[in-house]
């Protein structure tokens, strides 16, 4: 039985959401501290990322608890380990309090302020949890600032001289854009009964939806171009510049998965599975370790 509530508990924790936690590492790589030569900064930001991946797990397995009315007469979320019964609530609440237990005091360990940046984290989607995540806008505004916390915990991590907070604020229109985009698709795929399975998206409608994703994607590009050509860390040859493309087509292209092949309810499943997405972000990534630390 242990193994089976261990299994359960370990999905519960969402693992294929963890990608997100990746964003951590922006601080390290957009101030040229990844490698050997930056040793420690390299280490604490990996078990930044772990502690996050263990806190965002603990805050899914809040988050189920206390949907736990709601996702039994969901189409999809009534699987979920707490939902369908293979974990007990019992186990799931004893098991987030030791999770809490132990993820907080090795976060201020680390870091005073990565620890109060965690504490921050886990507060506010506690809060989301309870009642952010019924009103229109806010929780949406709420996930893109869980995205902004991550970056600042990355740079809590470590000692930065370089990092542009032009950053923070591509991070908050990136979030947005995929936060409209995840209401947008939960509202296609539930259609009539949408209401009696999410509240919050009685305050939304999909040509709503499509106004706020059209706003957020083409001010997302605007903020990346700003900042590949005006950030003061950047090579001056303005070489950051030949990023754009891949960015306008990452956007693109999830735009097109949402509205024409009606993905988008959970964008770590999109990351996940397209690969011209997948290969759009590689490419991207190459780019960018080539014009920070080759050039």
């Amino acid at each position: 039985m242990l193994i089976v509530w261990t299994k359960a508990l370990i999905k519960t924790m969402r693992p294929r959401q963890w990608t997100k936690n990746l964003v951590i590492f922006a601080a390290l790589v957009f101030d040229r501290q990844l490698g050997l030569d930056h040793l420690d900064a390299t280490l604490r930001t990996i078990a930044g990322f772990i502690i996050f991946c263990l806190l965002s797990g603990l805050v899914y397995i809040i988050n189920d608890i206390s949907d736990l009315e709601a996702d039994r007469i969901h189409p999809d979320k009534r699987n979920r380990p707490i939902a369908s019964g293979k974990l007990p609530v019992k186990v799931a609440i004893i098991a987030s309090i030791g999770m809490f237990l132990v993820i907080i005091p090795i976060s201020f360990w680390l870091s005073i302020g990565f620890g109060v940046v965690a504490l921050s984290y886990l507060l506010l989607n506690l809060a989301y949890s309870r009642f952010i995540k019924h009103v229109p806008l806010l929780d949406v505004f709420t996930i893109a600032l869980g995205f902004v916390l991550r970056v600042a915990a990355g740079v809590a991590l470590i000692q930065v001289s370089r990092f542009s907070p032009w950053l923070y604020v591509v991070t908050t229109l990136g979030a947005l854009y995929l936060g409209f985009g995840k209401r947008r698709a939960e509202l296609a795929l539930l259609a009539g009964d949408a209401n009696s399975h999410r509240r919050v998206l009685e305050g939304y409608t999909i040509p709503l939806l499509d106004q706020f994703i059209t706003i957020v994607s083409a001010t997302t590009i605007i903020a990346y171009s700003l900042y590949t050509f005006s950030a003061p860390n950047l090579p001056d040859n303005h070489a950051m510049m030949l990023t754009i493309p891949f960015v306008i087509y990452g956007i693109f292209r999830y735009l097109l998965l949402i509205q024409v092949k009606h993905s988008g309810g959970a964008p770590e499943d999109v990351l996940l599975e397209d690969r011209p997405l997948q290969v759009t972000i590689v490419l991207w990534g190459i780019a960018i370790l080539f014009i920070f630390y080759v050039f």
